[in-house]
């Protein structure tokens, strides 16, 4: 073990006199040191439940024969961050994650971690992580929220993004918005809809690195408690055999995400994060291999905000493992995968069944038989761009209009909340991408309020940037390459024809070829003036195409 040749001999004195300035007897360090990495705060609501379930995890380490060793892990709320320039550190806290992990597990000496994480980016920076230290790792997240209720309907954190677009248009109260504010988010836990936190968490099962219900216990429940200590047993069990995460998280493993990824309709921050996990595998997951798999795939849940079912329904539908196992009746599930259980995945969801047809579709009577997520390539996104699919209106699935162009999210914002944009119009943001936001920041606010105004039926739009898990609409993200890039977006001009074909899964600007070929010519991306953190990330940062992975 890692941990004995810090521990042990004459020449570790020094070391055990600092383990012991922490109170830890001999009999602890004659154990596996198993890190726990707790990324609680009193900032994110997703958080504020994880000291406890960090308190489960420890006593399951313990009573498994290993010394649990608390450090922490930063986290944003997306939520918080959305519609400010706190967004553009939203995504690039993934690579802050995995690097201060690295650093500390390999200075400290850990034979073991079991990861505590729950918002957006934590989940894909600790999976970064835990692929490159590649010790013994288990994932435990804080759990789903609990839906909130308004006038007896079940909503979730768009809810009230999208009650804001309404009370702009005087379709609601303000009595009535506040309303939203106070029952939207009723407990502790990441949002309760098919967001991008729950998408990881979910698919963190599906990997093999989480235990079933990772994804979909409620975080007040019980039995998240429960599921915590197992947690801590399971990763000594997975010391014992020598169980790593490179094993666990191999090429199959990462089509198994993908086609549970396109079956749930998860966010499409899927896209992002699956390619830069499988990158620090050393694995090539492309948008390509993507599409192959939503064609193929059936969409079997249409979770908020793609429909009126939320976490909690899914749990108690039978989770995750329930999905899968439908999937596996047609062969769509690789199920000789290993996973933190020791077992297969074929042996992990044997006996777990669909309970509940409304949430999770049978495999023979899906909502489509095509995935939840798509990719769009044309003339516009040369290298790709994603849509969530099933939260797209059918009237939306193909759109042709002209373009209300925007050089950021605030400009977009405020035409929008002025009424300037009209039915059949093609909203197009554009450097807001890795490089030219920098950060990539979520759309959540225009495209809610485009949805709240009543306008989802008939106005699109594109970005170079991303969309929050709760965006719902025919909004296309990840245009690559983006503007601050010289990709074709940049040059879309006032009023210019867009053609979006999801079916197809096409994105196309309608302009004569020798036009816009003149247009590239002498286009000069817009450059920002950048400091700190943002500049070093914009050096460094590739499209979103290839996950935004630094290189």
């Amino acid at each position: 073990m890692f941990s004995d040749s810090i521990k042990h001999g004459a020449q570790n004195a020094p070391h055990r006199a600092l383990y012991h300035a922490l109170g830890l007897t001999d009999e602890e360090l004659s154990r596996p040191l198993v890190g726990i990495v707790s990324s609680y705060n009193e900032i994110v609501p997703v958080h504020i439940n994880i000291d406890k379930i960090v308190d489960a995890v420890k006593l399951g380490v313990a009573m498994a024969g290993g010394t649990p060793i608390v450090f922490p892990a930063i986290a944003v709320c997306d939520g918080i961050a959305m519609g400010h320039k706190g967004m553009k550190y939203s995504l690039i806290t993934r690579d802050l994650i995995a690097d201060s992990t690295e650093a500390m597990v390999n200075a400290h000496g850990f034979d073991a971690l079991v990861m505590v994480p729950n918002c957006d980016k934590n989940v894909p920076g600790l999976l970064m992580a835990a692929a490159r230290l590649n010790i013994p790792t288990v994932f435990v997240s804080g759990g789903p929220m609990l839906a909130g209720r308004v006038d007896g309907a079940k909503t979730s954190l768009s809810s009230i993004f999208e009650a804001t677009g309404k009370y702009n248009t005087g379709a609601i109260t303000a009595e009535k918005m506040h309303e939203y504010e106070c029952k939207t988010c009723p407990t502790c836990g990441s949002c309760s809809g098919m967001y991008t936190a729950n998408s990881m968490n979910c698919l963190s099962e599906v990997l093999g690195m989480a235990l079933r219900g990772n994804g979909t216990i409620p975080a007040v429940y019980s039995a998240r408690i429960e599921l915590a200590k197992h947690a801590g047993m399971a990763v000594m069990d997975m010391l014992k055999k020598n169980i790593r995460p490179l094993d666990i998280m191999t090429e199959d493993a990462f089509h198994n995400a993908l086609t549970v990824d396109m079956a749930l309709g998860c966010s499409t921050n899927s896209m992002l994060h699956l390619p830069a996990i499988a990158h620090e595998c050393g694995l090539d997951i492309n948008l390509d291999i993507a599409n192959g798999i939503s064609a193929v795939t059936p969409n079997l849940c249409h979770l908020a905000p793609a429909g009126r079912t939320y976490m909690e329904d899914l749990d108690e539908a039978g989770g995750v493992y329930a999905v899968m196992n439908e999937l596996s009746k047609k062969g769509l599930i690789k199920t000789d995968c290993i996973t933190v259980t020791g077992k297969t995945v074929g042996e992990n969801i044997a006996n777990c069944y669909n309970t509940d047809p409304e949430v999770i579709r049978p495999i023979d009577n899906p909502y489509s038989e095509t995935g939840g997520i798509a990719v769009l390539r044309g003339n516009l996104a040369p290298d790709g761009s994603v849509v969530k699919r099933s939260a797209v209106l059918p009237e939306m699935l193909v759109h042709e209009g002209p373009a209300r162009v925007f050089d950021s999210e605030e400009e977009a914002q405020a035409a929008i909340n002025a009424g300037k944009i009209k039915a059949g119009d093609v909203v197009v943001i554009r450097y807001e991408g890795p490089k030219g936001g920098p950060g990539m920041r979520e759309m959540l606010n225009p495209t809610s309020a485009i949805m709240g105004m009543g306008l989802g039926n008939s106005v699109a739009l594109i970005t170079d940037g991303r969309f929050s898990g709760a965006t719902r609409g025919a909004c296309i993200g990840h245009v690559s390459p983006e503007a601050a890039s010289g990709g074709m977006i940049g040059v879309v001009e006032e009023g210019d024809i867009i053609s979006i074909d999801i079916p197809a899964n096409k994105l196309e600007l309608k302009v004569d070829e020798a036009v816009l070929a003149e247009r590239l010519k002498n286009f000069k991306p817009k450059q920002k003036e950048l400091t700190g953190y943002l500049k070093r990330y914009a050096t460094f940062v590739s499209s979103g195409a290839e996950g935004a992975i630094l290189k």
